[in-house]
């Protein structure tokens, strides 16, 4: 079993847990059996979701009662203490015995409890947020999407390194195009932070990346760039305004074809066109947001989302592995 990646699971955080961190694993097995899961949670809620389901060969629980609630602030999931389901995934990362760590809990304990556990890698003084966005040509990786509200030049350097390895880590054939979010493509556009990234990036030699100066808003979705930097607060906010529209098309399109007969027949003779209008806007395929910059990966899947996200996202912690991102960072770096 050389070749299996050893996944740290936080069993407890998000709702609906464990069954469908459980269902999630499950169904990650199903397609790929290069994953083993090390699962920290409560033993006999564990195996009564988990028994005949899976092979033992590729799971192991871990028993704690204790778990980081949802309404906990960062501060009381570090003092509710080391036995949570949460700190001792994190902590089986620091000590080795896994590869990567995921939780689909309490962002901000995520964040604080991996910072107060793992080390920076070299000469990187924050971790950032980033996450995969669909584009019209594939996959786009976007940070920092909220973990660092100012950032430095320095930073958002850093986040350009460290956003092209963890594409080239997932897709490891290409070089990717990364670029500025700002608010015009125009080289004197911007604050003076973005003005000054500006002018290291385009100074920078390296076969990492290739830079592709600013892109706005409206760009992000065209393709042309792989790799979109910005500080936590702009990447925040460009993410919620990007999840609120893919979600009121969704809504308004439902109404359309539900409304009246004439849509209803619409919706029949479109059924095709329809599902991979879904399946594209389906947040489920994008689940995982990725915390980098620390010396062992974490992954945070979205609390809300279901089964079939959580196994996706488990997918992103196989191919980060396999693509040796840690790393690609400090050769980079």
């Amino acid at each position: 079993m050389s070749d299996i990646t050893k996944i740290a699971v936080d069993a407890m955080g998000g709702e609906g847990s464990p069954k469908k961190i459980i269902d999630g694993i499950v169904h990650n097995h199903k397609l790929n059996q290069k994953n083993f899961f090390k699962i920290f949670g409560n033993k006999f809620q564990i195996e009564t979701l988990i028994k005949d389901k899976l092979n033992k060969d590729f799971y192991e629980i871990i028993h704690t009662n204790n778990f980081v609630k949802s309404s906990d602030s960062p501060l009381e999931a570090a003092k509710r203490g080391k036995d949570t389901s949460m700190w001792l995934a994190i902590e089986s990362v620091k000590k080795k015995e896994t590869d990567i760590v995921i939780s689909a809990g309490n962002t901000g304990a995520l964040l604080v409890i991996a910072k107060l556990n793992l080390k920076m890698i070299e000469n990187i003084d924050k971790p950032a947020l980033s996450a995969l966005w669909p584009n019209k040509k594939g996959m786009s990786v976007v940070l920092d999407l909220g973990a660092n509200i100012e950032c430095s030049s320095k930073n958002l350097v850093d986040f350009s390194i460290m956003g092209a390895s963890l594409y080239k880590s997932l897709y490891p054939n290409e070089t990717p195009n990364t670029a500025l979010l700002n608010i015009g493509s125009e080289e004197l556009k911007g604050n003076e932070i973005i003005k000054e990234t500006f002018h290291l990036l385009n100074e920078k030699k390296t076969n990492n990346f290739n830079f592709a100066g600013y892109i706005e808003g409206n760009e992000i979705m065209d393709g042309n760039v792989n790799v979109i930097v910005s500080d936590g607060f702009t990447g925040n906010v460009a993410l919620k305004t990007a999840e609120g529209t893919a979600n009121f098309i969704t809504d308004e399109l439902k109404k359309v074809f539900k409304d009246s007969i004439l849509g209803k027949l619409s919706a029949i003779l479109n059924f095709v066109n329809l599902n991979r209008f879904k399946r594209r806007l389906d947040p489920r395929r994008y689940n995982g947001a990725i915390f980098i910059g620390l010396d062992s990966p974490v992954v945070k899947s979205h609390g809300g989302t279901d089964f079939i996200g959580f196994s996706n996202s488990l997918e992103v912690c196989g191919k980060i592995v396999e693509g040796d991102l840690i790393n690609k960072i400090r050769d980079n770096i």
